[in-house]
């Protein structure tokens, strides 16, 4: 630090106050390196008794000097308080740094990267997608499931019986490279199966790592909303099942907040819509909060326990088994459906093996996706007693009002073809392994002034239905 020159007299002092200067010194080196309060206090007492008693000896001897001491003194002063300022300053900082991350937070953090090297497994290749995310292609014998103690040491299974179809006479939408991630050409090898990478931001969006990848619990029956889940669906019931069938009309509706989703699925249901709800389910999904942006995302979901304990969406838990090495489940779908122009779809089939009692998942014509163990179900061990095709929004009523996120296209079944979403060759899985239409097909929505929902049988799609609305309107408050 540079004085102003006029403070050079001080080096001028006689010998005899050579004591008193250094006493100066050793004050001016604490002040200027910082103390705690408690010794500032010590520190400055000491100097306003030096400083005294050094004016009165130097106003006995030289008068000359007094100004030089005062000068001197107010010098001291200024610069105590400055560096107690600065060391204040220091304090509070160091502070805020240490509550950036206290100890809890840091303990959760820890928590939540050990969880994602448990769910993210080694790869032998990774494919960057141009929607951001990274999928590995892992070994098929090391995906999530395989942590299971039920599979540990265990192989994928080959494939199974296929259920005896129909052939549909309606030309189909989609294409094999439905997924943005494979649109570069890029592909996992034979033997391992491509995984969407879960980062720490997808977990610190869920409201609990416990909650994280799974849906909010709920028990009600289907003919009422529960939790803000709110759905307009076609079903049968009454039977019992071993499968279901779908093409469903591919959409990207806009999803009003990272605490809301926007999904068109079917599902295949056992037992009461109490504790032991078993569902499985597979669709296309938009949720911010899973996946951090608005994609239209395929997706699989399972429960044993009405989404309480078991379960989880895709692989973010032991169960669903992957067998397919070109289908990324929780991975971004396109091309997308547009209102009044090309409409896209997916062709979705779930089934029970006849001999082995897992149930299987195909995508499109005959493209094996995986299976559920059927040792991870209780009612569903055995069979099906409901089938459920349609769409599912969460309202969580921003601001008091209804939220405006969308279902299916965002527009209501009325408009019909290219402008509202549809679900069309409905069908169900019997006995026999084979595929039938469906023969009592029932509507309901939960909110028809929101979503509603209309179906319809013909001679080209079979059994159908088209379902969807804006949210929010004038009718819906």
């Amino acid at each position: 630090m540079d004085f102003p020159s006029s403070w050079s007299s001080f080096g001028t002092l006689s010998h005899s106050e050579s004591d008193g200067n250094k006493t100066y010194h050793a004050l001016f080196s604490d002040l200027w390196y910082g103390l705690d309060d408690r010794r500032r206090q010590d520190k400055r007492m000491q100097i306003e008794t030096v400083l005294l008693e050094k004016t009165r000896h130097m106003g006995s001897s030289s008068c000359k000097i007094c100004p030089i001491i005062s000068v001197f003194v107010w010098f001291l002063l200024f610069l105590f308080c400055v560096c107690s300022a600065k060391s204040l300053e220091s304090v509070n900082f160091n502070e805020a740094n240490q509550s950036f991350y206290p100890g809890k937070e840091l303990h959760e953090l820890k928590i939540i990267r050990a969880h994602l090297m448990k769910i993210n497994k080694p790869a032998v290749k990774t494919i960057q997608s141009p929607d951001g995310d990274l999928i590995d292609c892992v070994l098929s014998h090391q995906q999530p499931a395989f942590d299971h103690p039920h599979l540990k040491g265990q192989k994928p299974l080959d494939p199974p019986e296929r259920p005896k179809r129909q052939r549909s006479r309606f030309g189909m939408f989609f294409q094999e490279n439905f997924q943005l991630w494979s649109l570069s050409g890029e592909s996992c090898p034979e033997g391992t199966v491509p995984i969407r990478r879960t980062t720490e931001k997808d977990i610190l969006r869920a409201s609990s790592l416990s909650r994280f990848g799974r849906k909010i619990p709920r028990q009600s029956r289907r003919d009422s909303s529960s939790n803000g889940h709110e759905h307009a669906v076609g079903y049968v019931t009454g039977d019992i099942y071993y499968g279901a069938k779908a093409s469903i009309n591919v959409w990207a509706p806009q999803v009003a907040n990272q605490y809301e989703f926007s999904l068109s699925q079917l599902w295949v249901i056992a037992g009461s819509f109490g504790d032991d709800l078993n569902t499985i389910e597979t669709g296309w999904q938009v949720s911010p909060e899973l996946y951090g942006d608005n994609y239209p995302r395929f997706f699989t979901y399972w429960t044993s326990d009405a989404y309480q304990a078991t379960g989880c969406y895709n692989l973010l838990c032991s169960g669903f088994v992957q067998t397919n090495n070109r289908i990324a489940i929780g991975a971004a779908i396109s091309p997308t459906s547009s209102y009044n122009g090309g409409q896209f779809d997916i062709s979705l089939l779930v089934w029970k093996d006849p001999k082995h009692g897992n149930w299987w998942l195909e995508f499109g014509s005959g493209v094996l996706v995986g299976y559920w163990p059927s040792f991870l179900f209780t009612r569903l061990r055995d069979n099906a007693t409901m089938v459920q095709f349609g769409g599912e929004i969460v309202n969580s009523s921003p601001s008091g009002f209804h939220t405006s996120t969308q279902m299916g296209s965002g527009h209501f079944a009325g408009e019909g073809f290219g402008k509202s979403a549809y679900i069309r060759n409905l069908q169900v899985v019997d006995w026999d392994n084979s595929l039938l239409p469906l023969s009592n097909l029932k509507v309901l929505a939960d909110r028809p002034e929101c979503y509603d929902i209309q179906g319809g049988v013909n001679g080209v799609w079979g059994n159908y239905i088209y379902y969807g609305g804006p949210g929010r309107n004038s009718k819906c408050l």
